[in-house]
């Protein structure tokens, strides 16, 4: 059997009209349950009957329009870190090849000049990522404003609701606004259907106002967490961009002096040799014969160490053919190319007027002169053929057809350390640099044969 409910006391005189108007238990759970189901479904239907342009749909935009941008920096950042990947290998390349023997310093000054505008390109790239992230930021301080805003306008909306429905309530009795401003949600009223409510139009839009709010609030709640860490991030990787191309600056400012330097000794040393040739130059009948007689005597010896090649090669001293590839035998200031050239006492050769068949290393005297190849030694002394000075030189057999020419070596005080037969290894020291023959001061004519002809030994590097 059901119990009745006992009957409520009559209203005192100052009550609210609502209170004056309570029915029976029975008949307050039919009207509660009959207002509760479009208050109800209203709160639940929100979120999925939202119409465009509402601060909801809003939220959701700028959520994905701050991910779009998001991306977007993090395929710049990306790009640049390829970008300055790219560019350290070449400056630590450039940067080898100037602290490496004999750098082709005309070569480098390109490359340099290529690097500076590569790095014109990255900084700019940097500055405008440094930019966007300035712009990401700002964005992010609009959408934690407009979050701030709207928590303010849910806790008065809160309040408001409250105020409203306390109004429609026994003083006695637990409110269904605080069960469900306690609980987040309508899902605890269910167990409050034996109290009444009696809520009017304004009073279920503001619920519903207010559910909106909560997921508006949400949504943007997400978008400030979800962007703050991401722009951390990246300004965690745009500062590690800017250190290392602070470094890379500084390496390319580094690889800029040294080039300089490079360039400045070897201005000075060719015009050394220019000045001491120029002075030759002045008896030109005399310089016809001195080059003459250098071209006769060169190709005498060429002659002879031809024999001697071929000798070692029956004794089986010398293989048919070189595997590997020959390395500088000095470091120093390439002062001369191998090929044409504008100073008129080189000798011709095709269709050059002047042309030179090997590389002049210009260095201290008795700096080391080493193998730039293993083979065996089929001369070591003056060219016998060589008009008054002679010069010294050091011929090696790598193979059948590829020999290397050393002259201008040291005869006095340090004369060549190897003698013809003998095996040298390659980076053994064979001679020291000097000034046999003519020679305007120390360096090292270094020439190399293959299959008879003197051709660029920057090709056997």
């Amino acid at each position: 059997m059901r119990l009745r409910p006992a009957r409520q006391p009559a209203p005192a005189p100052w009550a609210s009209p609502l209170a004056t108007s309570r029915k029976p238990r029975r008949g307050r759970r039919i009207l509660f349950l009959f207002l509760l189901i479009p208050v109800l479904s209203g709160v639940f239907a929100a979120p999925t009957t939202r119409v465009a342009g509402d601060e909801l749909d809003d939220a959701y935009a700028k959520q994905q329009a701050l991910a779009k941008q998001i991306s977007k920096q993090k395929s710049q950042v990306a790009a640049l870190t390829a970008m300055q990947g790219d560019l350290k290998a070449d400056i630590a390349a450039t940067a080898r090849a100037l602290r490496g023997i004999n750098a082709d310093l005309g070569a480098i000054r390109i490359r340099i000049g290529k690097m500076v505008k590569r790095v014109d390109e990255v900084k700019a790239r940097y500055d405008a990522l440094v930019k966007e992230l300035a712009g990401l930021d700002l964005e992010l301080a609009r959408v934690e404003a407009a979050e701030l805003a709207k928590r303010q306008q849910l806790g008065e909306r809160r309040a408001l609701l409250g105020a409203r429905l306390r109004g429609a309530y026994d003083t006695d009795r637990t409110s269904l606004l605080e069960t469900f401003l306690s609980g987040g949600s309508f899902a605890d009223v269910l167990t409050e259907v034996s109290y009444q409510l009696d809520i009017g139009e304004q009073d279920r839009a503001l619920a519903q106002q207010i559910i909106q709010d909560q997921e508006t609030l949400a949504a943007l709640h997400q978008t400030v967490v979800a962007t703050r860490q991401e722009t951390n991030v990246l300004r965690q990787e745009t500062a590690a961009q800017k250190r290392d191309l602070d470094k890379q600056l500084a390496d390319l400012k580094k690889a800029q002096a040294q080039l300089k330097k490079l360039e400045r000794e070897t201005a000075r040393a060719l015009a050394r040799q220019k000045a001491a040739y120029s002075r030759m130059a002045k008896n030109a009948a005399a310089l016809r014969r001195s080059m003459a007689a250098a071209a006769a005597a060169q190709r005498q010896l060429a002659a002879k160490i031809d024999r001697l090649v071929r000798e070692q090669f029956e004794r089986g001293r010398i293989p048919s053919q070189y595997n590997g590839s020959l390395r500088w035998p000095m470091s120093g200031s390439v002062t001369q190319n191998y090929g044409c050239t504008g100073f008129p006492w080189e000798p011709p050769y095709g269709d050059c007027a002047h042309f030179h068949k090997g590389i002049d290393i210009a260095a201290p005297m008795y700096t080391p002169i080493r193998a730039a190849g293993s083979g065996t030694v089929v001369f070591a002394g003056p060219n016998p053929y060589d008009p008054y000075p002679k010069a010294w030189i050091v011929i090696i057999a790598h193979s059948q057809n590829l020999l290397t020419w050393y002259g201008h070596v040291d005869n006095a005080t340090r004369p060549p350390t190897v003698q013809a037969g003998q095996f040298v290894r390659a980076g053994q020291v064979i001679a020291y640099n000097g000034m046999t023959g003519r020679t305007t001061g120390p360096h090292l004519h270094w020439m190399v044969e293959f299959n008879g002809d003197f051709v660029n030994p920057r090709l056997f590097l």
